[in-house]
């Protein structure tokens, strides 16, 4: 009866009408940037966290998860049609999707995709209902020593799930906690890294990070790799499957939501992963796997579910342990920093109208993302004509008037440019800024808990091993760094993650 009384606050709050606009908005946008390849999620949600600042919370932090969950509907349309996935998590539906769409068959692979990824939202949108609170619960009996070795799990996890090599993941993570380190001493109000600079007393600017090493960075790398692309098919006929269509596709939707919703709550790529290890699943288990790559409709349910459940559910570390399982999620600890609200178990307490309302809108938006997806299909391949030369340098002006409009200083600007260089800089080394801005966001958070640990047990390091909880925490974390080091793991994170390169 709880969660029922819950949800209904929830939906009271969902409900109200700037919030469905607002969740509209997110969606739209979501699956523009979706069907848009080189923008995605994380660049749009940094782009756009500047304008969210004079909304309410809970309207802001709606408008900003339809965007990440909108851009995994999107992603599906232009790799189904002209074989560009636009999000990351929607390179492996191109592989049957567009074979299907060269047969004939667009329709049916798109509305698949779009059932999936409804079926799979509102099941793991149940799961985010069902399991934060008693989760938020638990995290309420953390202390210090347990946020401590929580968060470096989190951040060793992200290296295993990262592309590219764990050294380069770890130095990325690292140079991120190096960052967050920049400004006054939290308990002496030292200046540290400040080399002088008035400005950077206060530290570094997360908005200024995330505009400049997603959305700069990402727009200069795009602008390098320019391609002229057109759309290659005609009208898209026979939306709804057939009865054989929808036999094949009742049990790969069922698993790879299971997959999804637990794979989600990972941190790194999470969402990549499990539509990837949901191809791979349909593949061995099938019947007639050879007609994986040639057009066979599992290969479109079974990961479209999987990463629009694993994009719910990243929402539960975020919500009951403060931890953001990516760098969309590490952009909405920004937003509900800047509102004055610090996530973790006690938003479940001190704001459960935002907490439930959140959850709730979930629902809403994937009912809004069926609705739109595939009566607008024509539209949203025709978005991509838009010459990058025109698009972009709007985004980049955008962007530049947000950031500025939040303290009126020039110099946020300048970090803009700075960071979208440094971005640039090492995309071009191979260096995934992901895990960077994970130790940005939470580097001042371990050490704050570091710190606090060894304040209270007076400079005893044991403490982090005599604690049951934070011991586990700690195992787990070497476990997961020796797997991410040995090589057989290090070439399987290569295959999984060959198509998204």
């Amino acid at each position: 009866m709880e969660l029922l009384d819950n949800l209904a606050l929830g939906f009271s709050v969902a409900f109200l009408v700037q919030n469905v606009l607002y969740c509209f908005v997110g969606v739209l946008l979501g699956t523009a940037v979706g069907v848009l390849p080189g923008i995605g999620p994380t660049a749009t949600v940094a782009l756009l966290l500047p304008i969210t600042f004079s909304f309410e919370p809970v309207t802001a932090l709606i408008m900003l998860a339809g965007i990440y969950y909108g851009a995994q509907y999107g992603g599906s349309t232009t790799a189904i049609l002209i074989n560009v996935p636009g999000e990351s998590s929607s390179a492996v539906t191109a592989l049957d999707g567009h074979e299907m769409a060269r047969q004939g068959r667009a329709g049916a692979a798109l509305a698949t995709a779009a059932v999936g990824s409804f079926i799979a939202g509102t099941v793991a949108t149940v799961a985010l209902a069902v399991a934060a609170p008693p989760l938020a619960r638990v995290a309420l009996k953390f202390g210090p020593a347990e946020y401590f070795s929580l968060v470096l799990f989190g951040l060793i996890v992200s290296i295993a799930l990262a592309r590219g090599t764990a050294l380069k993941a770890l130095a990325m993570i690292a140079l991120g906690v190096l960052l967050g380190t920049v400004g006054q001493d939290i308990y002496t109000g030292t200046p540290r890294f400040v080399f002088g600079q008035r400005e950077l007393y206060g530290g570094i600017d997360f908005v200024s990070v995330a505009v400049g090493m997603f959305g700069v960075a990402e727009i200069l790398r795009n602008l390098e790799n320019e391609q002229t692309r057109a759309a290659v098919i005609s009208k898209v006929r026979n939306l709804w499957p057939t009865r054989e269509d929808r036999r094949r596709i009742v049990g790969p939707i069922l698993r790879g939501t299971g997959l999804g919703a637990a794979l989600g709550v990972l941190p790194g790529g999470g969402h990549v992963l499990a539509s990837f290890t949901s191809y791979a699943l349909e593949k061995r288990i099938s019947k007639r796997p050879q007609e994986f790559g040639r057009g066979a409709i599992e290969g479109v349910a079974g990961p479209e579910s999987a990463n629009n459940a694993a994009a719910q559910t990243s929402f539960i570390p975020l919500l009951t342990l403060g931890l953001p399982a990516h760098p969309v999620m590490a952009l909405m600890v920004g937003a509900f920093i800047v509102h004055g609200i610090t996530p973790g178990p006690n938003v479940l307490t001190d704001e459960p109208a935002l907490f439930w309302g959140l959850i709730a809108s979930m629902w809403i938006g994937n009912v809004l993302l069926l609705l739109l997806n595939l009566p607008l299909v024509g539209f949203w391949v025709r978005m991509l004509r838009i010459p990058y030369q025109v698009l972009f340098p709007m985004i980049i002006l955008f962007a530049a008037i947000g950031t500025y409009s939040l303290g009126f200083n020039a110099y946020d600007v300048y970090a803009i440019a700075f960071f979208g260089i440094l971005g640039y800089t090492l995309i071009k080394c191979g260096c995934e800024p992901a895990p960077l801005l994970l130790g940005f966001v939470l580097g001042p958070l371990l050490e704050e808990n570091l710190r606090r640990a060894l304040i209270i047990s007076r400079g005893d390091a044991s403490v982090f091993l005599t604690r049951p909880i934070s011991a586990v925490l700690l195992a787990l974390a070497v476990a997961a760094l020796v797997l991410a080091v040995l090589p057989t793991i290090h070439k399987r994170r290569e295959v999984v993650f060959a198509e998204d390169e």
